[in-house]
């Protein structure tokens, strides 16, 4: 009984499975980066330039963030930076490409 069983089994092996084609496996990576673009990659560069419009457009009386420190424009200079005041009689020159948001004084009557 073993022995015809063990011989059944032999006789029942699976054929070698041939690889793949390059067709074959080309169509889910393509499906894989499109998914991957519009999920994490499109939103990522769609904040980023609405981000650097903000930053671009910054004027005098702003309240912007600038590594965790909150303060209010003062002075936008030509070319890359800008002066805070974030106390009385405190004022810094930080660049444009530190600040990580922008508040408008016109936002937060609103709200």
């Amino acid at each position: 009984m073993v022995y015809t069983l063990s011989l059944f089994i032999a006789q029942a092996a699976p054929a070698a499975a041939e690889p793949p084609s390059a067709a074959g496996m080309l169509v889910p990576m393509v499906c894989i980066f499109v998914i991957m673009y519009f999920l994490m990659i499109r939103p990522q560069q769609q904040k980023q330039k609405q981000l650097q419009d903000l930053i671009n457009n910054v004027k005098t009386g702003d309240d912007v963030v600038v590594s965790g420190i909150h303060g209010t424009v003062t002075n936008v200079k030509e070319g890359n930076t800008l002066t805070l005041k974030i106390a009385d009689n405190v004022k810094i020159e930080v660049e444009k490409s530190a600040v990580s948001s922008v508040v408008r004084k016109v936002d937060l009557e609103k709200a």
